[in-house]
């Protein structure tokens, strides 16, 4: 199998699970706009870590994302009302990341359907296949780490 077949095939699973992830209409009551899986992966740290103060660079770590990348989807969340940045007492030249109650509950509705959607995605796939594809999965991430340095 090539490469670039993998590359398309994973690409092209992206995309339906996507697809699958916005179709919902539950969040129209709370918000025009559908978090993207890295605004979702930010809520969920920050939700998860609620008694720490979070940063930017947390983010950038945790995510394993560019600086102007996790810069961009802040920017977003923070026009969109997710997320305000408020400047630490303690260094004012970094901005704690904080949820607004909006993302919370954003957040709740779209962890429902995302737990509903990855027990759709492995039906019928046995948990020895399942192992099997997560060390697989694991082992390409460690080779493009390899390949990118």
């Amino acid at each position: 199998m090539k490469e670039e077949k993998i590359l398309y095939e994973i690409k092209s699973l992206e995309k339906m699970i996507f697809r699958a992830l916005v179709q919902e209409t539950e969040l129209k009551e709370i918000s025009n706009h559908h978090p993207t899986p890295t605004q979702m992966q930010i809520m969920e740290y920050i939700l998860k870590h609620q008694n720490t103060d979070i940063f930017q660079k947390d983010l950038e770590k945790v995510l394993n994302l560019r600086r102007a990348t996790v810069s961009g989807v802040l920017q977003t969340m923070e026009k969109n009302e997710l997320i305000e940045r408020v400047i630490d007492p303690l260094d004012a030249r970094t901005k704690k990341v904080i949820l607004n109650p909006k993302a919370k509950k954003m957040f709740q509705l779209k962890e429902a359907k995302i737990s509903e959607l990855e027990n759709a995605i492995i039906q019928d796939i046995q948990p020895k296949d399942l192992e099997i594809f997560s060390n697989v999965l694991k082992q390409m991430k460690e080779n493009l780490k390899k390949y990118m340095r």
